[in-house]
């Protein structure tokens, strides 16, 4: 059974969402303040970590940045109330798997959240990955380039395997969305760009000076060998 922890302010949101995922086969644990939220994660880690933006001591944006830190592989949702591109856009950067605006459909939450704990599941340790100077397990969710090592979040793991599988081979976007994200992308829904970004970010470019990680308009992105 999964192990979720549910970071929100609003009660009575928290009591149908609990209400709705235990149905669903999942054991939550609500807390509705981030340092309650704090100790619930010092105590154990969950399988994954719904967080709102807003909360009453903080802001939950500087909590999935400690989050990154400290767990840089833990699956994490973002949830906000104003559903602000801007919000959006600095939860993607700061590592959020995915995101959605309240009120949520507690369907469609269910699926992303399964959708994001299936793509966070160990796989093969036959796996491991090298091309040039990069070398990449998957089971572990890191990267390594010469002494360096990167660790990604889950979505960012995901994108790089699909990359480097087919080097050189340009991968379109909604393709490439269901093998790094688990779904399709919607209109206007920049997601796939952000943790693309994100994982330019780490892992830089080549020794030369060329991006490791190419676009091709109208096309999608594929990795430079």
């Amino acid at each position: 059974m999964s192990e979720l922890l549910l970071i929100d302010d609003d009660e009575e949101l928290c009591e149908l969402l609990v209400s709705w995922l235990s149905q669903e086969g999942f054991q939550v644990r609500a807390c509705h303040d981030g340092n309650s939220a704090r100790a619930a994660l010092a105590q154990h880690a969950p399988s994954a970590v719904v967080l709102d933006v807003m909360l009453p001591d903080g802001s939950g944006l500087e909590l999935l940045r400690q989050l990154r830190g400290n767990h840089p592989d833990l699956p994490v949702l973002m949830l906000s109330a104003r559903g602000e591109p801007l919000d959006r856009i600095l939860g993607l950067e700061l590592g959020a798997d995915d995101y959605l605006a309240k009120p949520c459909d507690p369907r469609e939450l269910t699926a992303r959240l399964r959708a994001v704990l299936r793509r966070s599941q160990p796989v093969s340790s036959g796996s491991h990955l090298q091309l040039d100077d990069l070398s990449f397990s998957p089971a572990r969710g890191v990267v390594s380039i010469g002494d360096h090592e990167i660790s990604l979040t889950v979505s960012e793991s995901r994108l790089l395997e699909a990359l480097l599988r087919q080097p050189g081979e340009p991968l379109d976007k909604q393709e490439l969305a269901q093998l790094a994200l688990g779904r399709k992308l919607t209109l206007y829904d920049r997601s796939l760009d952000m943790h693309v970004s994100n994982l330019r970010k780490k892992i830089g470019p080549h020794p030369d000076g060329r991006p490791r990680i190419l676009a091709l308009r109208s096309r999608g992105y594929y990795y430079s060998a």
